[in-house]
């Protein structure tokens, strides 16, 4: 039976009035936004207050210097990253936009236009190749990149060569040669004091950072394993039009084709995976896997996987992702320890071993506290503040961990093999087409894996 809420909505806004909502989130408030708080119940911490981040998430970052950002990867998730970017502060603007394409570059230009009265002119609208560069060249503070996942390491690469913040969104590398390139970038952006965001939103959604204090005051006792799940139906496709070429038709197609996206299981699942390496403060040893195609329409890669990770103290994290019309959707993740659990599925929710309800993150109390809810907005909001507070944010090494533990499954699943982390950090594995240019690319290479042979 579920436990009554103790904490009602009239209580919760009065004790908000006292404590203010600017640091409701903050690692000084855990249980605010609960129906039952874990705190004061002798749990023990998995980790003390004060060795874990938790990020302040405000409506709105505090006021400070002008930020000028640059966006590269003008489509869909650039288009709203960049106006996530300018709801998240007063102050912010963007002055440069990078595509490979310019109907891409001047459709973000027009809405930037039309919806916040700003103007981005001919000169710093960059298509191609290197629009990149150019863009990061640019007079800007901050690098917005939301390119097809494949270019985000050298993009951020430069970036931070060029002394600049950056927002990437995930995931941030496909292939083992990118990992190595993203953590590189991350140890020259930690020495430099940069900034650094990535797309991670459940990083910045105040249910997720609740419950992970929750996790880690102690309120499910020591993780044993979990289950992360991404069941959908179909994702969108591009049907190749005449007059593109190859490499035209395979961008704008982008999300089907494994150079570009990573596969499904690294694009969007590891959102889910994220949310157990991040719980857990591990990384995944091996990988044993298994996936198919059976029903998509273009590119070269998968529409289902299912991987048994074997994490660094012996823990078993079950993943599991499709994309499929027709069949039962799940996108949730499920945590076990040695006292109870949590799960995201109907909510966020904390249960006993006798399967009570114990905590539950209050949505409706965040939504009577807060104005700003979106997490592609607060993440934005935090890394504003952490730049013009000078307090530097790096999670791009972070992300890289769930970035590479979902390339290990997805490698395990094309090949039948068990894959390692040691393994495939030293692995020579790279996606990048050997005659990647905007016109005509050699298909011949761009087929769907067999596991258990050499194609």
């Amino acid at each position: 039976m579920k436990k009554e809420n103790n904490l009602t909505r009239r209580s919760f806004l009065k004790r908000s009035a006292v404590a203010g909502t600017v640091g409701v989130i903050g690692t000084g408030s855990a249980g605010l936004l609960t129906s039952c708080s874990g705190k004061g119940s002798g749990n023990k911490p998995l980790r003390e207050p004060g060795t874990y981040y938790v990020p302040e998430l405000p409506d709105l970052a505090a006021d400070g210097r002008e930020l000028k950002a640059g966006v590269v990867g003008c489509g869909g998730r650039g288009s709203g990253a960049a106006m996530n970017f300018l709801s998240a502060a007063n102050g912010v603007t963007i002055v440069a936009l990078g595509d490979v394409f310019q109907d891409r570059v001047d459709g973000l230009a027009d809405k930037l236009k039309t919806e916040k009265n700003i103007d981005i002119p001919a000169e710093k609208r960059f298509v191609g190749l290197d629009a990149y560069k150019q863009v990061i060249d640019s007079d800007i503070d901050l690098l917005i990149d939301c390119t097809p996942p494949f270019f985000r390491a050298e993009h951020f690469k430069y970036a931070v060569e060029k002394n600049k913040h950056a927002f990437l969104e995930k995931p941030i590398c496909v292939d083992p040669a990118g990992y190595r390139t993203i953590i590189a970038a991350a140890k020259q952006a930690q020495a430099k004091n940069l900034s650094v965001v990535t797309g991670t939103q459940r990083h910045h959604q105040r249910s997720y950072v609740e419950s992970f204090k929750q996790i880690m005051n102690g309120a499910i006792g020591e993780i044993t394993g979990g289950a992360v799940y991404w069941n959908q139906s179909m994702l969108w496709y591009r049907d190749r039009q005449p007059g593109w070429s190859d490499f035209e038709f395979m961008v704008r197609d982008w999300v089907n084709w494994k150079w570009l996206s990573g596969d499904h299981i690294v694009e969007q699942h590891v959102h889910n995976i994220d949310v157990f390496t991040w719980f857990t403060g591990l990384k995944p040893v091996s990988a044993v896997g298994f996936g198919s195609r059976q029903r998509r329409v273009t590119g070269d890669q998968y529409d289902n996987f299912s991987i048994d990770f074997t994490m660094e103290n012996g823990i078993h994290l079950h993943s599991m992702c499709r994309q499929i019309d027709g069949c039962a959707n799940n996108v949730s993740e499920f945590i076990q320890g040695t006292k109870g659990s949590w799960s995201t599925n109907g909510g966020h929710v904390i249960r006993d071993m006798a399967g009570n309800v114990v905590w539950q993150y209050d949505e409706e109390a965040e939504k009577a506290t807060f104005q700003q809810t979106n997490p592609y907005t607060l993440e934005h909001v935090n890394l504003i503040n952490c730049i013009r507070g000078n307090k530097p944010i790096e999670q791009a090494s972070e992300t890289a961990v769930s970035n590479l533990a979902a390339i290990m499954g997805r490698e395990s699943a094309y090949t039948g093999q068990q894959t390692t982390w040691d393994a495939m950090t030293a692995s020579p594995l790279s996606y990048k087409p050997a005659d990647l240019n905007i016109g005509k690319m050699d298909m011949s290479g761009f087929t769907v894996p067999v596991p258990g042979s050499s194609k």
